[in-house]
């Protein structure tokens, strides 16, 4: 198997661009569109559902059993949950995150007629006028509001804006590139495996490599809320790899550099095979990795199968610091996934039998359960 190059610029530029594309679940038209436009300026072809998932597909020798790799486009972000008298917004966390990160973010509130900037706030912001008691309110949704920047300090005011409960609510990301290598941001969940399958597929692209079967790159839309793989899977996909965050924090084996292969997450462990085929393959490939379980985690796997598709799945995760939080990352381990998924979507197909959803014994595959040799 050839070693491809690895457009590393472009990964790192689309990250960039792609951070700064706000898409929280539920607002996502615009990334879908440019996600869209990207596969066709590399040429691939892709189609996207009606709420805007995207499927592209590499042909490979073979159409059956084909292999799909996933991430997803959506983020965390808020919408409005209801007016306030004093004219401050009251907030629906979208996905699963802490209000303590919401503290202070800047953002910007959607509406029918354009948007407006803001700031989430805690309840007693000031310490002019709370003195300790800002140090000592709870952590809670229900303890946060969003200030709106604009001239409306009344409720009257505010809905004379066009604000209206449900508005969708995005998170400045605050990107950093450092010179280490290090990348800061929120919203690396998911952007950054999202720039790591774009990059892995331009280099399969660009050097035309000979895959054994055909390869979908899956683009979900709603992870974050738990329902992302749950209707974009074609019925010819055998197996399904997810690139996502990987935990880095104590008690974890995640790390910030090299490829974080989950080997079993809240819902329950991966395929053996498939998992340990990408163990093999970072191996052979000389690909830094470790392996990890996730207890509080999960991933486009999940929904995959809990809406009814039968497929072998495994998860590859670039390890993030503060995952849902302030997130870090180093490139090294964008760099890493990228590099795996070039060299799966390359390695031959060692379980034929999959190229069917049924059969006998025939062919069926074998775990290991003879004792160790001492």
């Amino acid at each position: 198997m050839p070693e491809l190059k690895l457009d590393i610029a472009y990964l790192k530029d689309t990250l960039a661009h792609i951070l700064a594309i706000p898409s929280p679940s539920g607002y996502t038209d615009e990334i879908a569109r440019w996600c869209g436009e990207e596969l066709g300026r590399l040429g691939i072809d892709y189609e996207l559902t009606r709420r805007g998932a995207i499927r592209s597909r590499l042909p490979g020798a073979k159409e059956q059993p084909a292999r799909a790799i996933i991430s997803h486009l959506d983020t965390l972000g808020a919408q409005v949950a209801f007016i306030k008298a004093n004219g401050r917004l009251a907030l629906a966390p979208i996905g699963h995150w802490s209000a303590r990160f919401a503290e202070g973010a800047r953002c910007t509130l959607y509406t029918e007629r354009g948007s407006y900037r803001g700031s989430i706030l805690p309840l007693k912001a000031s310490g002019h006028v709370y003195n300790k008691e800002i140090d000592t309110q709870p952590v809670a949704w229900t303890q946060v509001e969003l200030r709106i920047d604009a001239d409306a300090d009344n409720a009257h005011a505010v809905e004379n804006l066009g604000i209206a409960v449900g508005d969708f609510i995005s998170i400045d990301p605050m990107t950093e590139f450092l010179d280490n290598g290090f990348i800061v941001s929120r919203h690396l969940d998911d952007k950054g495996g999202v720039a790591a399958m774009l990059a892995a597929l331009k280099a399969l692209k660009d050097s035309r490599a000979a895959l054994p079967v055909d390869t979908l790159f899956l683009f979900s839309i709603s992870e974050e809320v738990g329902v992302g793989a749950s209707s974009i899977l074609t019925h010819d996909v055998a197996s399904l790899i997810a690139v996502d965050n990987g935990a880095v924090a104590p008690g974890q084996n995640s790390k910030e550099t090299g490829v974080t292969i989950g080997m079993a997450d809240m819902t329950g462990p991966f395929d053996y095979h498939l998992t340990h085929k990408l163990i093999d393959l970072a191996k052979r490939h000389d690909i830094q990795f470790q392996r990890d379980v996730f207890r509080y985690y999960r991933s486009d796997n999940a929904s995959a199968v809990e809406g009814g598709a039968d497929v072998r799945t495994a998860l590859v995760t670039f390890g993030i610091d503060a995952s849902h939080g302030y997130e870090r990352v180093h490139e090294h381990a964008l760099i890493s996934v990228a590099k795996l998924l070039m060299a799966y979507a390359q390695s031959p197909v060692e379980i034929t039998r999959d190229a069917e959803p049924v059969g006998d014994l025939e062919g069926f595959t074998e775990q290991p359960t003879e004792p160790a040799k001492q």
